[in-house]
């Protein structure tokens, strides 16, 4: 199925049961420290009002992914009809981004998280979509003592010290020493392995790799490196962290060059540098396979239209994401039905579905806890309580780190518009969830 990849809109703006508005006027340069795409609500329980949050980057590389993930939250809220059993569910969603950054900003991060953690009703934080700015959010959203749930994040240490992850992780995101954070999707460990599986498949033996120094890239460069000799066949000839402000990478092209390199990876997100050291790998390795993990697996990498690689690489390039062609999941089809009817587009970005599903968790969890149900306590501990789950992903449990059980990722290649298009499933060989 190919992935159409949506418009970010000017407002997402106030909902009552559907109907739109835009919200904020003030002009803050495109950081903002408030809602920058509005509040949302609907309908009424008659009961007590809480609210869930998402802090997201809605600007840069990842603004089409991510405004996705925002419409397939307000889709959640929406069915529900803005009710969590007795309970009035308000959503807002933030920006974590700022127009300077063109990503998310770390400042930004913390002035998010406080404001939720300042606010009585706040009973779910939804994000981050970076992992190192989860790595600044969950402190501060766990001595609140509140919920918080990633659609997007992957870096093991947020929740393991398991290897890819650095020393002191994940103890020293929770300053209170209990867990408050959960994630939907796989952690890196499955991406790692399962990007090594399908370099295997591939013919590569030689793979040359580069990481854009920030926690998540440089975390799962590290995996690339400790999992390789267990995927059997592959060596990774180098890992070099890169700096995404240079103007060009062409003494690292040529360094791997001469290494005998066959393939190469990117581990990081395109707004460091990523459209640039392809440019260079590719021009100065014509043979080599180029691939790249989640974080560069978005039109804004893929698409010369959008700033993204030239033409005339793409069909050397591929890229993984936790997720599959969406009609193949359980709930799919009844998912792209519902956001067609809602938005229009039959054809959404992916992570659509995982902004649904981390709402959809928030929203159950609350209702089947009755008078608890505005109780944050109450809340996380049957979010780590969560079982076999039936969702629109599939089944599936949380362990007591707050990892997922899913494992399953996709393999995307460049389709004919620029933009990435599902190819395959891949299990990932010699990793343990």
């Amino acid at each position: 199925m190919r992935l159409r990849f949506i418009a970010v809109a000017g407002c997402v703006g106030v909902l009552v049961f559907g109907v739109a508005a835009c919200g904020d006027d003030d002009d803050n340069g495109g950081g903002g420290g408030g809602a920058s795409t509005g509040a949302a609500t609907a309908g009424g329980g008659g009961g007590e009002t809480v609210k869930i949050y998402s802090s997201l980057p809605l600007q840069g590389a990842s603004k089409d992914q991510t405004a996705a993930m925002v419409q397939g939250i307000e889709l959640a809220l929406e069915e529900a009809g803005g009710t969590a059993g007795d309970v009035t569910v308000e959503y807002e969603s933030l920006d974590d981004s700022t127009a300077q950054a063109g990503n998310w900003d770390p400042g930004q991060t913390a002035q998010n998280a406080r404001k939720v953690a300042q606010d009585d009703k706040a009973i779910g934080y939804i994000g981050e979509f970076n992992s190192g700015a989860s790595a600044i959010s969950i402190p501060i959203i766990n001595e609140a003592g509140i919920p918080q749930v990633s659609p997007a994040n992957t870096y093991v240490g947020l929740t393991t010290d398991e290897p890819g992850s650095e020393q002191g992780e994940p103890a020293k995101y929770y300053p209170t020493g209990k867990r408050t954070y959960l994630r939907i999707v796989p952690r890196d460990t499955i991406q790692s392995a399962a990007l090594l599986t399908q370099m295997k498949q591939d013919g590569c033996t030689k793979v040359a790799v580069a990481n854009d120094k920030e926690t998540y890239g440089a975390g799962l460069a590290r995996l690339m490196e400790i999992q390789a000799p267990d995927i059997g066949g592959i060596e990774i000839v180098t890992n070099e962290g890169i700096d995404k402000a240079a103007a060009n990478f062409r003494s690292f092209a040529a360094n791997i060059k001469s290494k005998g390199a066959d393939c190469f990876f990117f581990a990081g997100v395109t707004a460091n540098g990523a459209v640039q050291i392809f440019k260079d790998v590719a021009a100065a390795l014509p043979e080599a396979k180029l691939y790249g993990p989640d974080g560069v697996c978005e039109s804004g990498f893929t698409n010369p239209s959008k700033g993204g690689i030239p033409k005339s690489i793409a069909p050397r390039f591929k890229c993984s994401v936790a997720t599959l062609d969406l009609q193949s999941y359980p709930g799919g089809q009844e998912f792209l039905d519902a956001f067609s009817a809602k938005y229009g587009n039959d054809n959404p970005d992916p992570y659509a579905i995982y902004g649904y599903e981390a709402m959809k968790l928030f929203l159950d969890t609350l209702a089947g806890l009755g008078d608890k149900a505005t109780d944050r306590e109450a809340v996380l501990q049957a979010l780590f309580d969560t079982k076999d789950r039936d969702s629109v992903l599939g089944t599936y449990s949380f362990d007591e780190n707050g990892d997922t059980t899913l494992t399953s990722y996709g393999i995307y290649e460049v389709g004919d518009d620029g933009n990435p298009v599902f190819a395959s499933a891949v299990e990932a060989q010699g990793a343990e969830q």
